[in-house]
């Protein structure tokens, strides 16, 4: 796979596509750091956007995504639920983008360098992997407000860190740290914030050394753990790895077991 390459700045409205010495990988950076990378629809549509070409681009095999500043993301954009009301959430275009991102079919680390609150920790929810600064914060604080979660938060916190815990962080608001958050479950790893990066991209370049036609069969069959009974589970596994046989890196990863060599992934 070639190096991905990135872009100027996209000023302080949406995202940086930075340049990463590391094959396969793409490193998406939240820019809104004047409102600590609040997820606007405009921020969530252009996040979309790199995530489609992603999607269909065999150079990329895994996606990490972090915040700028001090914020991985701290939620839905307060101004415009002020300005449209219930249009605001309830906005087709809006939770169409949620959906979609929610289908991208390669895997994403969540790199949670600051505050992931509300909106925000629903977005790290979404990634497949997430690892946290030890400063990070984690919280639900829409219940201070009148509010509680409206985009999957009430229905993955619980299956990442329980019932119980889920509705204590949910119905108080608190938040809790990077260690606590280790510890509960809702992240892999917490590192120090100088390692948080490298981690993370040590991480994407592992995964994206895989097959990049074989890692999103993995991916939907750990997801259907958590959207399935463990019966039709498993036989939703079985369905995937029947389907990935007709891959050619399947047929390829068996053929260098035997051979006793590394594989050669073509992506196919």
């Amino acid at each position: 796979m070639q190096n991905i390459r990135g872009t100027a700045d996209i000023v302080d409205q949406g995202l940086v596509l930075a340049n990463v010495p590391v094959s396969g990988v793409l490193l998406l950076t939240l820019n809104r750091p004047a409102k600590l990378n609040a997820l606007s629809k405009q921020l969530l549509a252009e996040l979309l956007a790199h995530l489609n070409n992603a999607a269909t681009d065999d150079a990329v095999g895994c996606v990490v995504l972090t915040g700028h500043g001090k914020s991985f993301a701290a939620g839905a954009d307060i101004t415009d639920m002020l300005e449209r009301g219930v249009d605001s959430y309830a906005d087709p275009e809006r939770i169409s983008v949620w959906t979609q991102i929610e289908r991208f079919p390669k895997p994403i680390i969540a790199a949670v360098n600051g505050y992931a609150l509300g909106g925000g920790l629903e977005l790290a929810l979404l990634c497949d992997i997430v690892l946290a600064a030890k400063g990070a914060q984690f919280g639900t604080p829409e219940i201070k407000i009148g509010s509680f979660p409206g985009d999957g938060g009430t229905q993955r916190l619980p299956r990442a860190v329980g019932k119980s815990f889920a509705m204590q962080m949910i119905l108080t608001g608190m938040m809790i740290d990077a260690d606590l958050a280790e510890r509960k479950g809702l992240v892999s790893e917490a590192v120090d914030a100088e390692t948080l990066l490298p981690r993370a991209l040590e991480l994407a370049s592992a995964i994206a050394t895989m097959s990049v036609a074989i890692t999103p069969f993995a991916k939907r069959a750990v997801n259907a753990a958590f959207e399935m009974p463990l019966e039709q589970g498993i036989r939703h596994e079985r369905k995937l790895n029947i389907e990935a046989f007709a891959k050619e890196d399947r047929m390829e990863g068996l053929r260098s077991f035997k051979e006793k060599r590394p594989p050669n992934f073509k992506g196919r």
